[in-house]
């Protein structure tokens, strides 16, 4: 007679089998290492160190020095602005409309909103301002010929007012980015501005090299 073993042993003996396991080289285990981030600070401090025993720091600065004093002696010329081939003629009305109260030191208004204000009428123009090329002498000696300190202001749009300061000995002023000859709406120099009433007479003319012409 066979004996039949009981199913719940069979399927208890199947689980204590060893199944074989698939074999497969993943290759040796690196090394691992921990990651370090540098402190950033520290990275410039090295940085500059190194630069400051080379030199390079001073050279740096001299450079960034000689820059800015070029600059200065002789400003970016205003763009735009040609010689002037033939007279032109106009008045410009500098009133402007308050957009806003303008207050005092103690919250009283003084200027309201709204209101139309022609700075003329507070600060006249006592001096004629001149706009003109250093780099032309026509219009440097003509300009030298025709005004006075003492009623002219002499404005470049190019050229070096130190240069031209120390040959004259006479103050020169620049249009630092056109900010006068924009506002003004002036395409050519020499130009001619000085009060007219309420309002300001701006000139482009025409200049040579005979003396003895005032514009």
């Amino acid at each position: 007679m066979t004996r039949r073993i009981p199913l719940r042993i069979v399927a208890m003996a199947c689980t204590c089998v060893a199944l074989p396991a698939s074999a497969k080289d993943y290759g040796r285990p690196g090394a691992v290492f921990p990651v370090i981030e540098a402190d950033l600070l520290s990275v410039i401090q090295q940085r500059l160190t190194a630069m400051k025993a080379s030199g390079e720091i001073d050279r740096a600065n001299r450079q960034l020095a000689e820059r800015t004093a070029a600059k200065v002696r002789r400003p970016a010329a205003v763009s735009g602005i040609v010689t002037a081939k033939q007279e032109r003629r106009w008045t410009f009305d500098p009133t402007i409309t308050v957009g806003q109260d303008l207050r005092d030191g103690r919250g009283r208004v003084i200027v309201a909103a709204g209101m139309r204000v022609n700075p003329l009428d507070t600060v006249p123009l006592r001096q004629k301002l001149v706009f003109l090329d250093g780099d032309d002498a026509a219009q440097v000696a003509w300009a030298m010929r025709n005004t006075t300190a003492l009623d002219a202001k002499l404005i470049l749009v190019n050229g070096s007012p130190f240069a031209l300061m120390k040959a004259a000995q006479r103050r020169f002023y620049f249009d630092q980015q056109g900010t006068l000859t924009r506002r003004l709406e002036i395409r050519a120099v020499p130009a001619l501005v000085e009060q007219q009433g309420r309002a300001l007479l701006v000139r482009e003319l025409v200049v040579s090299k005979a003396k003895g012409d005032r514009g």
